[in-house]
């Protein structure tokens, strides 16, 4: 069959891009013709359509118009300019379904975080007008956003009813979790099909080579640093102010490093530093980047937040090198992902194939899918408390727990090449291509 991916962007390093790839990897191993339909070039798979980028101005001021506060439009101009998007959007649907003969499309998003009712709309009406089938593919609900809880009109709410999730066409429904799944049912009355996030667990490990020997001095660092890779996006629920607390406590009580051997034979000496080292891109709300940078320099925490350097794929931009996202994990020590609330969690799943101790906050899908498959990591706990800035933190003796795991997977090398086998062979038997690929067979029979 030819099976077109549906979402705002491919070939990033957000989440879902991640996700779709292996999806295409997948349908393409069964053999299906894949294309992406999305805002932004790719590969010669990709076939754009402007209004769908996740930055594309009039959609991002249709968005702030809808859930924010009514400046530029009133109710009926708002609704006649979102509809007036949609068409656009469902003529260029149309005639790409047409001429690429499409038999199933995949929206990723589109259904279900609300972010953007034009795209959903001209999407939507595509479907009804050449009755193609639907598999969507969900990561996120609007319902889980406090973003989308006021909407700024009538019409606004009724296209959170309607869309998201559309109920009066047959369409399947895939999303990550089980939590996602009751609330589904619970909320729209749907049926779904749990698919969680997986990873390819038999390519090569990654490893340093000729390319990425010197990712390291590219950032400013070298083998004094002790890096903890955040390489998610940095948007305020990644909670990274967490992991700043944690390399806080640390170099507060510095002097018991000192002099001790670490995994991997280097000595922490004076001239030694704890780094956390942040390579996704900046999406946060309310100044987040800008937060966290303040809260680490009071904090004397040295904080590197630059995503110019990293993409989806090894590339050279202007003469500059580019490293891929998995080049940030060669060289990392231990990879920080304290969010709060996660659809499911591609950083896990990559941290789990890089063989690295992790840093954990417990999140509600974490609880509920992962935890019980006896994953070991250093962990935040489940509860966090936020501050004035809107910044949040954990209780102290949780911080203190979680340095303890940490010095061991740091300083001991049996513990920690212990730790990182067990969660590799957990990670390879619960969340591989494989498992990813039998269950798209199923829902693409």
């Amino acid at each position: 069959m030819n099976i077109a991916l549906i979402h705002f962007r491919v070939g990033e390093t957000d989440g879902v891009s991640l996700e779709m790839d292996k999806w295409k990897n997948a349908l393409e191993s069964l053999g299906h013709n894949v294309f992406y339909f999305a805002g932004n070039t790719y590969d010669s798979s990709t076939y754009v359509i402007e209004e769908l980028a996740f930055d594309n101005p009039t959609d991002l001021l249709l968005a702030d118009e809808c859930y924010d506060k009514l400046i530029n439009f009133n109710e009926t101009s708002l609704e006649n300019k979102i509809k007036a998007v949609a068409k656009s959007i469902k003529e260029q649907l149309i005639h790409l379904i047409n001429q690429l003969k499409i038999d199933i499309i995949v929206p990723n998003n589109l259904f279900a975080l609300a972010r953007s009712i034009p795209i959903a709309l001209g999407l939507y009406e595509a479907i009804c007008a050449t009755g193609i089938k639907a598999v969507n593919h969900h990561h996120d609900f609007y319902w889980e956003r406090i973003r989308y809880a006021n909407p700024t009109s009538a019409f606004v709410k009724n296209s959170l009813e309607k869309l998201f999730p559309p109920r009066d066409q047959v369409m399947k429904h895939v999303v990550i979790n089980s939590l996602a799944k009751r609330d589904l049912k619970i909320r729209k009355g749907l049926n779904s099909t749990i698919v969680p996030n997986v990873f390819d667990f038999s390519q090569p490990i990654w490893e340093k080579d000729d390319y990425n020997c010197d990712f390291k001095s590219a950032f400013g660092l070298d083998d004094r640093h002790v890096i903890f890779l955040q390489a998610t996006r940095v948007v305020n629920r990644k909670a990274i102010e967490l992991s700043i607390d944690v390399i806080a406590k640390m170099n507060q009580q510095k002097e018991r490093y000192l002099h001790r051997k670490l995994y991997d034979g280097r000595i922490f000496d004076t001239n030694s530093e704890f780094v956390l080292l942040c390579v996704g891109m900046h999406e946060g709300t309310n100044r987040y980047e800008e937060k966290l940078k303040s809260y680490a320099e009071k904090l004397n925490v040295k904080l590197i937040m630059d995503p110019t350097k990293i993409h989806h794929t090894r590339k050279m931009i202007h003469g500059n090198k580019i490293y891929s996202l998995w080049d940030a994990y060669v060289d990392s020590d231990i990879i920080s992902y304290p969010s709060i609330y996660e659809g499911f969690g591609n950083q896990f799943l990559e941290g789990l194939f890089a063989k690295k101790p992790m840093i954990i906050f417990e999140y509600s899908v974490f609880q509920a899918d992962i935890m019980s498959k006896g994953f070991e990591y250093a962990s935040l706990g489940n509860q966090a408390s936020e501050d004035a800035m809107g910044l949040v933190h954990a209780e102290a003796s949780v911080i203190d727990a979680c340095i303890t795991s940490i010095d061991q997977y740091l300083f001991d090398s049996e513990i920690r090449k212990h730790v990182i086998d067990k969660n590799f062979e957990l990670g390879k038997k619960y969340y591989s291509q494989e498992t990813l690929k039998n269950l798209l067979k199923e829902i693409f029979q």
